[in-house]
């Protein structure tokens, strides 16, 4: 108990009165810091094995039970043993999570699961990083405890927020890239359907073409044909893009085709319409962006553009006003 109390007054000495929670608190890291290695070095259960080989078609022909994977896990295996952590258990998040990660245009599988890794990982590593620094502030001078919390907290919510912002950052200039280039695939769409070509020969073409400028666009495309080639139905397989482009121009697009394809219609004609209807939206866009211009620039202009001129009309006038007074004091 004495040794107990010798090592309190020391550390509030040494630290402060908050000195005993400093310890708690990095006992606990290293208590976290040693266990991480004894979870990811668990081995597997065999009777999970044995459950997930037979869920996915018993053992191979060798006879040790090993299945060929048809894709590469992408370096994030490990992870596996944590998707009951890393992942919403709730089926409606997890669909919102998905959506948000094909959106923002990451298609793998464990996408959502990495996207957690990251939080997680980013989390506590720039919480450790406040606490240390909590640490040396407190040990070199006075701070308060408002002072001191703050400086732990924010870096680990900047930590978690920094992949939600990333994924947030990346989906909506996937989104406006989309939409520059969607005008254009719809004319070259239309060429290629005049021209004598299928919807879903003149979906290929056209996501070939634009694979330089937009390729966020064009891999949309290609997913298309490609889903239509493994017979898909095309209904299904345009809702699909609409999903997951987020954009409300593909979204009526997608509704105009399925519209056009129930009644029977010319597609030709219908593209024809539609995509004059993108142009004329583009250059509404860009006549919208073009008249919010001068409000934008009217705040830098009063910023960087009136105080120097003011300086420059005022300022001798008021030197000359002041050595006047100066000379006249003396």
């Amino acid at each position: 108990m004495e040794i107990l109390i010798q090592i309190n007054d020391w550390l509030v000495a040494k630290f402060g009165e908050l000195g005993p929670l400093y310890a708690v608190g990095v006992l606990g890291t290293l208590l976290v810091a040693l266990t991480l290695p004894v979870f990811l070095a668990r081995r597997a259960d065999p009777l999970d094995k044995l459950k997930t080989q037979n869920r996915s078609g018993g053992f191979s022909a060798n006879g040790k039970g090993e299945k060929k994977a048809l894709r590469h896990g992408g370096g994030s295996a490990k992870l596996d043993k944590f998707a009951d952590f890393l992942e919403p258990q709730d089926e409606e998040e997890m669909s919102t999570a998905r959506l948000t990660m094909l959106q923002a245009g990451y298609r793998s599988k464990s996408a959502v699961r990495t996207f957690h890794a990251a939080q997680f990982i980013l989390g506590i590593g720039f919480l450790m990083l406040g606490i240390l620094y909590a640490i040396v502030t407190s040990a070199t001078g006075e701070v308060t405890t408002q002072q001191m919390i703050l400086s732990i907290i924010i870096p680990g919510a900047v930590g978690y927020y920094i992949p939600k912002y990333w994924v947030n950052r990346r989906l909506q200039t996937r989104q406006q890239e989309i939409t520059n280039g969607f005008p254009d695939s719809l004319d070259m769409m239309l060429v290629c359907v005049e021209a004598g070509q299928s919807l879903e020969q003149s979906i290929i073409r056209v996501s070939k073409e634009l694979r330089a400028g937009f390729p966020a666009l064009a891999d949309e495309y290609e997913i298309v044909a490609h889903e239509m080639k493994a017979g898909k139905e095309k209904v299904q397989v345009l809702k699909d893009m609409a999903e997951r482009c987020g954009v409300p121009d593909v979204a009526s697009f997608v509704t105009v085709l399925i519209q056009s394809a129930s009644f029977g219609t010319s597609i030709a004609e219908a593209l024809r319409v539609y995509a004059s209807e993108m142009r004329d939206k583009r250059v509404m866009r860009a006549e919208e962006k073009a008249n919010v211009l001068p409000t934008k620039l009217t705040l830098g202009t009063m910023m960087f553009t009136v105080p120097p001129l003011l300086i420059i009309l005022i300022g001798p006038s008021i030197h000359e006003i002041a050595t006047t007074l100066s000379s006249g004091a003396l």
